[in-house]
């Protein structure tokens, strides 16, 4: 789908060809038959003026009759095609247009939502990231499919009408004085050329006006999408807005935008109202000049009467009509063109990061290798470096070797702005320059924890279980993993998508969040545990039950983990969680073995010779304790 005409057709020679081919069918049956009632219209018309203008006729036995008759036809007619054809033909194109939007949907749903993470490399690492990914999706698609299945539409009336009405034209032709050369198709050599001469002229210049329309169909969804993208943000951050009580930048930020939607829409205003009056003024001439003229020369020389007059004008109307169709659509072809543009350079984007290490390549330096080993040596890394984009930049981390072994606990420390968070990116294949060599331990389930917690709009038990299923999960399992992370409380609201009005997202705490994330951990019991600030929002008590939680229902886990603290958190018992500590410094990564601390008690009696004495005797049972937890601990002085 990375070309107009592929785009179009992909629904039609997809896996819902059958149902696509069906409805298609049965929109260019009902066309065609609005065409045939069209005809019928422009006979039944006639019959009607001739009715009229023969009312006072002395051969005419049953005027009003005959008047009466021609007019309920008609009314039934215009019943049949308006209400009939044309409301059935309407609600099976709409099925067609919803059918053909949901699979196009779907496909760009899979396509961004893979394992691949493509809707996170479509928006990072090049300058030609699709803007506003959401409009493209939603709005984009809905339009572009409308208005395609419109435009065939139109393209089948044209052909089915030309047709009908040409048939019926030669069926009614007659010779014409001064022109007798062209026989008894007199009239209809004189309609073909005025409907040759009128309709591409003006059809040139629907073509130049719709070009204007289309760029600034495009300026202007680019200028809503962005409008639209910012108010979605601020709404998210709301409260840090009020906080820091920036509503005055904000709203300086929102003026900014909506101007360019201001001046875009201005522009549009001048030449849709232009366009409208040449619309106007193409169909005034259309249907009481050029119709009519055709034939007004047989109808003087007395080759056809008033009926066959008015009949002949109303099929030139008719085929006039049918053939302006490209004109009276430009407006809807330029959003057509501006819609498929759109989706277009989204499915080029897609397409572009499917090999994410290729792509960025482009960019930038990017040369990661991610690989597997033996669980027994656990997650391993090796000439890592990270870089910024741009060939050529210097390194801002660089990590010789790193070693992260079975159930090992690492801290991870550094000033802030040092990498901690992009290193902790790179290990899960989500920072793009670079490079270096990564093997994780096979057939070990990962798992990564981030400072923000952003809930979708789901029940309470799919939001335990993601990034799986709730039917992967008993209730009861749920339940034990709310408790343990201390949210016992909303047990009883597994099956709620919301709480007293509001959704999860909006309900809980920040804090709640954060233990929301340790009942996941809990849950699927991950081999890799990631922890990117993850216990930001909890105080220290909280911190303490987030790290014994893990310890006691994961054994077995590799725990790679960042916290604001300069020294990890200890069990209320005082043992350590964390057995290493990986320090960035300078732009360098190293990793040692954390220094065993000694319990609060004898680090008193060390620092306080007047207590020696007294506490002489506790110390080498509380040391015998130390170095069987925490290995050879050795005393000041």
């Amino acid at each position: 789908m990375l070309s107009f005409w592929s785009l179009m057709r992909a629904y039609w020679f997809s896996d819902k060809w059958k149902e696509a081919w069906s409805l298609t069918l049965v929109v260019a049956f009902l066309t065609a038959l609005s065409s045939k009632a069209g005809v019928w219209f422009a006979e039944a018309s006639g019959e009607l003026i001739n009715s009229i203008a023969y009312f006072h006729s002395s051969t005419n036995e049953a005027p009003l009759a005959t008047l009466l008759g021609h007019a309920a036809f008609l009314v039934a007619l215009v019943i049949f095609k308006d209400a009939g054809i044309t409301g059935t033909k309407s609600f099976v194109s709409a099925t067609l247009h919803r059918r053909w939007r949901g699979w196009l949907n779907g496909r760009f749903n899979d396509a961004l939502l893979d394992a691949n993470h493509t809707h996170f490399h479509a928006q990072h690492g090049a300058d030609t990231a699709p803007d506003n990914i959401d409009q493209r999706v939603q709005e984009s698609i809905k339009g572009m499919t409308g208005g395609a299945i419109g435009l065939a539409m139109g393209v089948m009336a044209v052909a089915s009408s030309v047709f009908f009405v040409g048939q019926k034209l030669l069926e009614t032709s007659t010779e014409v004085r001064g022109f007798e050369f062209l026989g008894e198709y007199g009239s209809v050599v004189f309609a073909l050329v005025a409907v040759a001469a009128y309709v591409p002229v003006n059809t040139w210049i629907a073509v130049k006006l719709g070009g204007m329309l289309e760029r600034l169909s495009i300026r202007m969804q680019k200028a809503e999408g962005s409008y639209r993208g910012e108010l979605s943000t601020l709404l998210r951050r709301s409260f840090h807005v009020a906080s820091a009580r920036g509503e005055a930048v904000q709203r300086t930020m929102h003026e900014r935008l909506y101007t360019e939607i201001d001046r875009t829409w201005s522009r549009l205003i001048w030449v849709n109202a232009g366009y409208g009056s040449f619309e106007r003024i193409y169909n005034f001439v259309g249907a009481r000049v050029v119709a009519y003229a055709p034939g007004l020369l047989p109808f003087v020389h007395n080759r056809i009467d008033l009926k066959g007059y008015i009949t002949g004008a109303e099929l030139v109307n008719s085929l006039i009509s049918q053939c302006s169709w490209f004109i009276h659509v430009m407006p809807a072809i330029a959003t057509l063109r501006a819609n498929s543009r759109r989706v277009i350079d989204l499915a080029r984007a897609i397409e572009n990061v499917q090999k994410p290490v290729e792509f960025y390549r482009r960019t930038g330096d990017s040369d990661f290798r991610y690989t597997t080993q033996n669980p027994v040596f656990g997650l391993s890394v090796q000439n890592l470096r990270l870089n910024h984009q741009g060939h050529g930049s210097e390194p801002f981390l660089v990590c010789d070797r790193l070693g992260f072994r079975r159930g090992e606990w690492t801290f991870l420390k550094g000033e802030s702005g040092c990498g901690k968070t992009s290193l902790i990116k790179a290990l899960n294949g989500l920072w793009p320059y670079g490079g270096g060599t990564i093997a994780f331990p096979q057939g070990v389930t990962t798992f990564y924890a981030a400072q923000e917690v952003k809930l979708p709009p789901v029940t309470l038990k799919e939001l335990v279980c993601l990034p799986q299923g709730p039917e992967n999960h008993h209730d009861a399992a749920v339940a034990a993993a709310l408790h343990k992370a201390g949210l016992g409380e909303f047990i009883e609201h597994l099956a709620d998508e919301a709480k007293a009005g509001k959704s999860w997202d909006q309900l809980l705490s920040g804090g709640q969040k954060q233990k929301l994330v340790v009942a996941r951990i809990l849950l699927h019991k991950p081999g890799l545990l990631f922890l990117d600030e993850a216990t930001g929002a909890l105080d220290p008590e909280s911190k303490i039950a987030f790290h014994q939680a893990i310890k006691d229902n994961c054994p077995g886990v590799t725990v790679i983990s960042v916290m604001h603290e300069a020294v990890p958190p200890r069990s209320a018992s005082g043992e350590e969680f964390y057995h290493s500590v990986l320090t960035i410094a300078d732009g360098v990564a190293t990793k040692e073995p954390l220094a065993p601390s000694l319990p609060a008690e004898i680090t008193e009696i060390l620092t306080q010779p007047s207590a020696l004495a007294e506490g002489w005797l506790r110390i080498p049972r509380r040391l015998r304790a130390v170095t069987r937890n925490e290995g050879q601990a050795r005393l000041p002085g």
